[in-house]
């Protein structure tokens, strides 16, 4: 069975306030910037954990510097963050993401 890895889809703002406001269901969003090189670590570590194909979270990926309305709302303090929601609630934001199996751990 050859299934093709979890896609990590790009949102803008808009986008972002409709997975914000899902009633039902998880997901977790990326913040980060195009020039933070440990943003571009997280992001490899993501694209990682979504080939597994074994995740309950979909998986998103947002430029903080066109999200300013969940930076200040959600008082993102750094950037790479990745925020997790679920039926609409935050439930957690967070900045270390130490390894891939801890990241797994996390959204499995």
């Amino acid at each position: 069975m050859n299934e093709q890895p979890i896609k990590i889809e790009e949102l803008d703002e808009a986008e972002l306030h409709r997975i914000a406001n899902m009633q039902v269901g998880k997901a977790a969003v990326l913040f980060t910037t195009p020039f933070c090189g440990t943003c571009k670590v997280a992001v490899k570590m993501l694209e990682i954990v979504a080939a597994t194909n074994n995740v309950s979270y979909r998986l998103y990926i947002t430029n903080i510097n066109f999200t300013p309305y969940f930076r200040q709302h959600w008082q993102i303090k750094s950037v790479p963050a990745l925020a997790i929601i679920e039926n609409g609630d935050l439930k957690n934001i967070i900045y270390a993401m130490g390894s891939v199996s801890e990241l797994y751990g996390q959204l499995k």
